[in-house]
C-alpha cells in the first residue's frame, strides 16, 4: 500500500536554521521539499565529492586489499594526491602519443639528429630534405643540387644543397610541400624519452594502486559529504521573510514545506512544541508534489529490486500495484523464457548466494529471492508445456511428459483439439491454445485494472464508467479470439446452450461503450461528462481500438517464447551431430553453452522489453497510471 502522508509547513526564526535542521535530521522523519540551494560552501562540497568520486574511479577496489580507515579530511588529502597523479599521467600519455606520432612520421628516414644538421648549416651548408614522386624528381634536372638518399617504385628521398644556381629559388619554392620538417629532437632522444614516460606511467599506476586500501574510507567520506550537501541545500534553500508589527522591529523568519508519514505526525508535533516552531499540518492535494512510500509484506516487497532498477515509482494519488506487478511479471517471465531447463539453471544460479547467506547467517538479498522465483516460474511453465533445453518430446522421459497439460504441451503439438460446441468439425491447434491463454491473461489483468478503478469510485456513479470498460473488455476479448485465433471456432453466429455468444459479445461492446462514454468523465454532472466525451470524441472512439490492440499485444508472450524455443532447438540440431564424434565433442559443448547462453541473454532482454512493458504500459494505462511519483526520503542522519 501507499503510506498515508501529511503536508507540513514549519516556521522558525531566521537565525535558527542550522540548529533546527540538526534537530530535524536527528528526528529523521520529515521529507523536506527543498531541491535547490546556493552559496560557495555548497559548491565547495560538491567539488569535494567530485574529487572523491574521481579517486574511487581511478583506484577501484580489490577484494584482497586490506582496508585502512581514515577520516574525511585525510580521505580528501589522498583524493587530491590521486587526482594530481592522474593529471600527471594524462600529460605523460599525451606527450607519449605526440612522440610516437613524430617517430611514425620519420620512420622512413631512419635516425635523424637535428643538432648535427644544424651544425652543418652553421658551417655554411644550407641543407634540406625532401621526399617526392619519382616522376617529379626527374624533372628537376640540374637546376638544383641534390643527393639521392633512397628510392622506391613511386618516390625518391633526397638531400637538397642550396647554391647560387639560376632559377633555384623558384624551383625550391615549387617543391616546398615535399620538404621534410626536421624534428625538435633526435629520434634516439625521443625513443629514450618514451621509455622514461612509460616508466613514469607505470610508477603512477603502482602508486595509485597502493591507495586502494583507502577505497572504503573514500566511499564513507562521499556519504558524509553528501549529508553535508543535503544539509547545505536545505539551509540555503529555505525561504526567508521579514515580519514586523506596527511600531516594532522587523523579525526575520524562515519557513519550508515538507511531508511526513501520518503515523509519525505526533513525534513532529511534540518536537515542534519543545522548540517553539510554528507548525501547520494539512492533507496533501493533487497539486502537491507528494513523495511516495510503499509498504507491503515481505513477499510482495520482493518486486522492489526490479522496480528500483526500472526507476518506476507510482504517484502518491495513484495505485500501489506491487502485488499485481509481481504476480504477472512472474507469469510473463516463465512464458517468455519458456524452458524448464533454463529455469533450473536460473534456480541454481540464485541458490548459490542464498545458501552462502544462510551459512553465514546474513540477511538474504531480495534480489536473489526474486531471481529464484523467476526460475521457479520458468520451471513450472516448462513442465506444463513439456519444454526442456529445446529437446523434442521424443527425447524426454515419459514421466516428464505426463506432467504437462495436454492442450498446451509440445507432446501434442500436432494434435487438433475440438471444443464441445464445434461437434468435432473444427478445432484448435496447441499454438492457438497458447494464444488463447495469452489473451486470457490480458483479459484478467486489464479487468483487474478496471475493478481497482471501480472500487476507487465506489461512492460515485463514475464507477459505471469502469463497469462499462469491463464489459467492453469482455466483448472485445471474444472479438480478438474470432479475428486472431480462429474465426470458425469463435464465430459471431456461435450459440452455446441457447445463448448467442457472438451477439452477446457485440452487445457487451456497445453497452460498455455507452456506459464509458456517459460516466467516465463524471465529476458531479452527467451532462458535463457527456459533453466532455463529445469534445474528445476522436479519442473516445480510438479508445475502443486501443482496447483491442492492448489485448492483442499480449500475443507477444507466445511469439517471443516461440522464438526462444526455436533458437534452443536450432542450437541442439547444430551441436547434435558433433556430439557423436569424440574429436568434435569439445566444439559441440562450446556451441551448446554459447548458443543456449546467448538465448538466455536474449530472453532477459525480451522480459525487459515485453514482459515489463505489459505491466508498465498496457496494464498501467487502464489504471490511468503515469508512474509520476518520487520516493519518500526523510532528512536523517544516515543516507540510504
Amino acid at each position: 500500500m501507499i503510506v498515508p502522508m501529511k503536508k507540513v509547513s514549519l516556521v522558525i526564526m531566521g537565525d535558527k536554521k542550522e540548529e533546527t535542521l540538526k534537530k530535524l535530521r536527528k528526528l529523521g522523519i520529515v521529507h523536506i521539499e527543498i531541491t535547490e540551494g546556493s552559496g560557495e560552501r555548497l559548491l565547495e562540497l560538491k567539488e569535494q565529492i567530485d574529487l572523491l568520486e574521481g579517486a574511487i574511479f581511478i583506484v577501484g577496489k580489490s577484494k584482497d586489499a586490506e582496508q585502512k580507515q581514515v577520516d574525511t579530511a585525510e580521505a580528501l588529502s589522498i583524493a587530491t594526491k590521486i587526482a594530481a597523479l592522474n593529471e600527471e599521467k594524462k600529460n605523460c600519455l599525451a606527450e607519449r602519443i605526440a612522440l610516437n606520432a613524430e617517430l611514425e612520421r620519420l620512420k622512413n628516414w631512419g635516425d635523424i639528429d637535428p643538432d648535427s644538421i644544424n651544425a652543418l648549416v652553421l658551417k655554411g651548408y644550407d641543407l634540406s630534405f625532401y621526399e617526392m614522386p619519382k616522376a617529379e624528381y626527374e624533372t628537376l634536372g640540374d637546376s638544383v643540387r641534390t643527393v639521392k638518399l633512397g628510392e622506391n617504385k613511386s618516390s625518391v628521398k633526397f638531400l637538397l644543397i642550396k647554391s647560387d644556381l639560376e632559377d633555384e629559388e623558384r624551383i625550391i619554392s615549387s617543391i616546398s610541400d615535399y620538404r621534410l620538417v626536421l624534428p625538435q629532437a633526435s629520434t634516439d632522444s625521443m625513443k629514450e624519452k618514451i621509455s622514461e614516460l612509460n616508466a613514469r606511467i607505470d610508477a603512477i599506476d603502482a602508486q595509485n594502486a597502493s591507495y586502494v586500501c583507502y577505497a572504503d574510507s573514500i566511499k564513507s567520506a562521499i556519504k558524509a559529504l553528501e549529508k553535508d550537501v543535503e544539509f547545505e541545500i536545505y539551509a540555503t534553500g529555505m525561504a526567508d521573510e521579514n515580519l514586523s508589527a506596527d511600531n516594532s522591529q522587523a523579525v526575520c523568519v524562515a519557513y519550508f514545506k515538507g511531508y511526513i508519514e501520518t503515523e509519525n505526525l505526533d513525534k513532529l508535533k511534540q518536537t515542534a512544541a519543545e522548540n517553539s516552531w510554528g507548525l501547520l499540518v494539512e492533507d496533501p492535494c493533487e497539486e502537491d508534489n507528494v513523495p511516495t512510500k510503499l509498504k507491503n509484506n515481505k513477499f510482495v516487497s520482493l518486486i522492489y529490486p526490479l522496480t528500483d532498477f526500472l526507476g518506476t515509482v507510482p504517484g502518491y494519488f495513484e495505485y500501489d500495484i506491487s502485488g499485481w506487478f509481481l504476480a504477472f511479471i512472474l507469469i510473463f517471465f516463465g512464458i517468455i523464457f519458456g524452458d524448464g531447463g533454463y529455469g533450473l539453471l536460473i534456480c541454481a544460479i540464485s541458490a548459490i548466494p542464498i545458501i552462502k547467506s544462510l551459512i553465514s547467517k546474513k540477511q538474504i538479498s531480495p534480489m536473489f529471492l526474486l531471481v529464484l522465483l523467476f526460475g521457479l516460474s520458468t520451471v513450472l511453465w516448462g513442465t506444463l508445456t513439456c519444454t526442456w533445453f529445446g529437446l523434442s518430446p521424443e527425447q524426454l522421459p515419459n514421466w516428464l511428459k505426463s506432467l504437462s497439460i495436454p492442450v498446451i504441451s509440445n507432446v501434442y503439438a500436432d494434435k487438433i483439439w475440438y471444443p464441445f460446441w464445434t461437434n468435432g468439425k473444427v478445432g484448435l491447434t496447441t499454438a492457438q491454445n497458447l494464444q488463447i491463454f495469452c489473451f486470457s491473461l490480458a483479459l484478467i489483468q486489464l479487468i483487474v485494472a478496471h475493478i481497482k478503478g471501480a472500487f476507487r469510485n465506489k461512492s460515485s456513479i463514475k464507477m459505471l464508467g469502469d463497469i462499462g470498460s469491463i464489459l467492453q473488455l469482455i466483448g472485445i476479448y471474444y472479438l480478438v479470439l474470432s479475428l486472431v485465433v480462429n474465426a470458425q471456432v469463435f464465430s459471431f453466429g456461435l450459440a452455446i446452450g441457447g445463448i448467442p455468444v457472438g451477439t452477446v459479445a457485440i452487445a457487451l461492446i456497445g453497452v460498455g461503450f455507452v456506459l464509458s462514454f456517459v460516466f467516465s468523465n463524471y465529476e458531479g454532472s452527467i451532462i458535463k461528462s457527456i459533453l466532455s466525451s463529445l469534445t474528445n470524441i476522436v479519442s473516445v472512439l480510438l479508445g475502443v481500438v486501443n482496447v483491442f490492440s492492448d489485448i492483442v499485444s499480449y500475443i507477444r508472450l507466445w511469439a517471443v517464447g516461440l522464438a526462444g524455443a526455436a533458437i534452443s532447438a536450432t542450437v541442439n540440431e547444430l551441436a547434435g551431430p558433433l556430439l557423436g564424434n569424440f574429436m568434435f565433442m569439445i566444439l559441440a559443448i562450446i556451441l551448446l553453452v554459447f548458443g543456449h547462453g546467448l538465448n538466455m541473454i536474449l530472453n532477459i532482454l525480451s522480459v525487459i522489453v515485453h514482459g515489463i512493458r505489459l505491466n508498465t504500459l498496457e496494464f498501467s494505462s487502464h489504471l490511468d497510471m503515469s508512474w509520476s511519483g518520487h520516493k519518500f526520503k526523510p532528512f536523517k542522519e544516515q543516507i540510504d
